[in-house]
């Protein structure tokens, strides 16, 4: 779903760009009342995976790609105030360092990327949890709805993003049937892998899904504040390094969704791509070795995720800390 720059009109640049930024405003102010310290290290360790599991693009039908955005699962892990920064923070990464996304394109593709598949995802999420009884199979099979809902909304985004900054002739009939249809096999991943993680992490560490753990789905256990945050945060790191410099070597190099749209239906015409940024295309211009310059490039990318996405939530934090409470502001005012 990573956009160019030029595939919206500029005036659609300019307004999802208004709405993401007042979006983000509100859920970092959200966010930062219901942050706790152990989040912080789960945010850095989860930019970073995410960030490399986006890297790995799996073949979904002949000649088309995808890949996880992970925004749905970031939101039932970490929170939907959370979950939104963490993809924020990996998309703004993309485009500043890897040309992947365009800069001028930020605006909608935070919006569609972020925003949409993180909040929208957890609303599906919740929603799903309603009508299944209490257990922890059902939140990992909520967590898989979460994952189809969120790219089928961000693939409906798109569209209705066309609709009203078209930068081609393609009447919005047709761009929302390619666009969509294309991502139905990729949403269809993206939930089985959400569920296989979830249920993955339900079945290890309860306690790292919060409403299993609030609700008493994922065990008497689960909501032991002594358990160790160190070990899973670690392990998280490892495997977005193997993602990023060993997995990505084998990804499928065909156009992803979104590409493959905009190839069939001629969107891409006023696109704009740059390749003079540091690690453009995931590579690194001094390295004349193909794969470890793939694996220089992800190995930076994690390192840079994890920093930024450990320094933004620990600010938030200590921001959160350092404001007098309204309890204490009355006090202080006697």
């Amino acid at each position: 779903m990573h956009a160019p720059d030029g595939f919206l009109t500029a005036g659609t640049a300019v307004a999802t760009g208004a709405i993401s930024a007042t979006t983000i405003g509100i859920v970092l102010r959200t966010g930062q009342k219901n942050l706790s310290e152990r989040q912080i290290p789960l945010a850095g360790a989860s930019a970073a995976f995410l960030f490399a599991a986006q890297m790995v693009n799996f073949p979904v039908a002949a000649g088309t790609t995808g890949h996880l955005v992970g925004g749905a699962l970031a939101a039932v892990l970490l929170g939907p105030s959370l979950g939104t920064l963490v993809l924020t923070t990996i998309v703004v990464v993309q485009a500043l360092l890897f040309a992947d996304g365009g800069i001028t394109a930020l605006g909608y593709n935070v919006l569609n990327m972020a925003i949409v598949t993180s909040l929208g995802g957890y609303g599906a999420y919740r929603l799903a949890l309603a009508v299944l009884p209490r257990s922890r199979t059902s939140h990992a099979a909520a967590a898989g709805v979460a994952g189809t809902v969120s790219v089928l909304a961000s693939a409906v985004a798109f569209s209705l993003e066309w609709l009203f900054g078209a930068s081609a002739p393609i009447p919005f009939d047709t761009v929302f049937a390619s666009v969509v249809g294309i991502h139905i096999p990729i949403a269809v991943a993206e939930g089985a892998i959400t569920a296989a993680v979830v249920g993955s992490i339900l079945a290890s560490r309860p306690d790292l899904v919060p409403r299993a753990a609030a609700d008493g789905s994922a065990g008497a256990d689960s909501g032991r504040p002594t358990k160790p945050i160190a070990p899973v945060v670690a392990v998280g790191l490892v495997v977005a390094m193997a993602l990023a410099a060993v997995v990505s070597q084998f990804a499928a190099t065909d156009p992803d969704g979104l590409e493959r749209a905009a190839l069939a239906n001629g969107i891409e015409a006023g696109a704009a791509w740059y390749d003079d940024l540091p690690l453009a295309d995931y590579a690194v211009s001094g390295i004349g070795n193909p794969t470890l310059s793939l694996a220089v490039a992800g190995g930076a990318g994690v390192l840079v995720t994890v920093i930024v996405g450990l320094g933004l939530t620990a600010a938030l934090r200590s921001t959160a800390e350092s404001s007098p409470s309204p309890t204490r502001r009355l006090v202080s005012t006697r």
